[in-house]
């Protein structure tokens, strides 16, 4: 697809091809070199693929279901188990959401998301977060370019955040003021510089990893940017089997080829039919008395909550375990939400929203155990009653 842009020095209008994002353009008429951005957003929703055109709601369902059947089939030639994680990530994409992963050190976190944009189709880039990482090193900057003929002007040059997957490595290992230099990107799709703001190409996906081991020189993510997650994934050890299995691959010839599964901008249709999966008038109760009841001031708290929870999860939480709940559904091959959808996602979205007292950590409680007594506290409706 053809897009124009307008040299910023002599405002000569440049017709490129949108598969051009990202790379220089010298402007023919005065020289100045120029990146041609990304397509717009707008843009991206307009353009249906080929393979969705005249389809109806449930069929586009049932092709995301056979989409991360093919997807997992894919990344399981790289990666050996962390299905969950896996399973996880996918959710949060379809969701148009972001994912915290936390696990030590050789668990293939970064090879794992790697291999899940070769087989999403996306570009891909690597944020190493260091404690001298400036703002700018993320999102891009301006810098002055001189023509043949002496002429100077300023050229934004696009940073790392103009990738459609990006994962910030160990992201508390940069100071608060360049972390939230990924905010508005992760909530607008957009970047803000100059004055100037640039839409992000869609699908835009950011995935965050965090050492629980290193705790020296790093920097906590306070719990409001953390919110801004929709899962805080934990990545454990591979089982012994497994690890065995990693073992001759690794060290030996064995090399994987990923083949893309689907399109970014099937991912972008698919993302609007989750939208349209309906939730059944019980099932929000449940979500919301899942999280009202964690809440230690609300009246609804549960007896333990006021003892064990000193922050509890705001109403971002009840948004995501909806969107969390319509994507599991049709994953599962269902076009409507059951509550065991909800509570098999009830550990990714609290787990980083809720923070215990100093009783609760001193007694050894973890936050997963108080999600656990939250699950077994609130009841379900009966299956049968989602249908």
């Amino acid at each position: 697809m053809e897009m124009v842009i307008k040299c910023p020095n002599c405002l000569l209008d440049l017709t490129v091809e949108d598969t051009a994002a990202g790379s220089q353009l010298k402007c023919p008429k005065c020289n100045t070199l120029l990146v041609v951005p990304a397509v717009s957003a707008a843009a991206s929703d307009e353009a249906v693929p080929r393979s969705m055109a005249g389809a109806s709601d449930e069929q586009l369902a049932e092709k995301l279901a056979s989409a991360y059947s093919s997807i997992t089939t894919e990344v399981g030639k790289a990666i050996v188990g962390q299905n969950a994680v896996i399973e996880q990530i996918i959710i949060a994409i379809f969701a148009r959401s972001h994912c915290l992963l936390e696990g030590v050190p050789g668990l293939a976190k970064t090879y794992m998301v790697k291999s899940l944009s070769e087989a999403l189709s996306l570009t891909f880039r690597r944020v190493q977060f260091t404690p001298d990482l400036m703002p700018a090193d993320i999102t891009g900057t301006d810098v002055i370019q001189q023509d043949t003929e002496g002429r100077r002007s300023l050229v934004f040059l696009q940073g790392p955040i103009f990738a459609q997957m990006v994962l910030a490595d160990e992201i508390n290992r940069s100071p608060p003021k360049t972390q939230a230099a990924l905010l508005e990107a992760m909530q607008e799709h957009s970047v803000t510089t100059g004055g100037t703001t640039y839409t992000l190409e869609e699908p835009f996906f950011v995935l965050a990893t965090q050492n629980p081991v290193e705790q020296e020189g790093t920097y906590p993510l306070p719990e409001a940017q953390k919110d801004r997650f929709m899962f805080h994934v934990k990545v454990d050890y591979p089982d012994k089997a497994e690890e065995a299995e990693i073992i001759k691959r690794t060290t030996g010839a064995f090399s994987a080829t990923i083949q893309p599964v689907i399109s970014g901008a099937e991912i972008v249709q698919c993302q609007k039919i989750v939208r349209k999966v309906p939730v059944p008038e019980h099932v929000n109760q449940y979500v919301l008395d899942l999280v009202r009841r964690c809440r230690p001031d609300d009246a609804e708290a549960l007896p333990f909550a006021r003892e064990l929870i000193s922050w509890g999860p705001g109403p971002r939480a009840c948004q995501q375990l909806i969107l969390g709940g319509k994507v599991r559904a049709i994953l599962k091959g269902r076009f409507h939400v059951i509550p065991e959808d909800i509570a098999a996602l009830a550990h990714p979205v609290l787990r980083h929203r809720i923070v215990p007292t100093f009783s609760a950590e001193a007694e050894g409680i973890t936050v997963n155990h108080i999600i656990d007594k939250v699950l077994q506290a609130v009841p379900q409706m009966p299956a049968a009653a989602a249908l």
